[in-house]
């Protein structure tokens, strides 16, 4: 791991089909210290869930919470959930991989995709 002065942060990283929304936390989650979604960096709605929107919004963040001391980050990936789809979108797997091209030291990578215990009634199946 890293050395005991260096800073930590929490790196939010919420990927669904349509949309990746990245946000830099302090290690408490209460205070914001970055955040970028997929319609900051490309022109076209199509392409804000995509691989490329998702790396060049972690480069961004990186270097915005580098500016701010922070040295490493513990990635929380969480995808739709629900009764929708548990695993993430595509840009999730870019942005932690970009997170580390661009310096930070990746701690722990946890799922946080919430996942209902018997919630509502799962939507009818159309086509059959």
């Amino acid at each position: 791991m890293a050395d005991e002065d260096s800073k930590w942060a929490i790196a939010h990283v919420h990927a669904s089909f349509n949309n990746t929304i990245i946000t830099v936390t302090d290690q408490t989650g209460a205070e914001t210290l970055a955040k970028s979604s997929g319609g900051t960096v490309v022109k076209q709605n199509r392409d804000e869930a995509s691989p490329y929107a998702a790396m060049q919004m972690a480069e961004e963040v990186a270097q915005d919470v580098m500016n701010q001391g922070i040295d490493g980050v513990h990635v929380r990936v969480r995808g739709p959930g629900g009764n929708r789809q548990t695993n993430p979108g595509p840009g999730a797997q870019a942005t932690i991989r970009a997170l580390a091209r661009a310096g930070l030291e990746i701690g722990r990578i946890e799922d946080v995709t919430p996942i209902p215990h018997d919630g509502t009634r799962a939507p009818k199946n159309a086509g059959f």
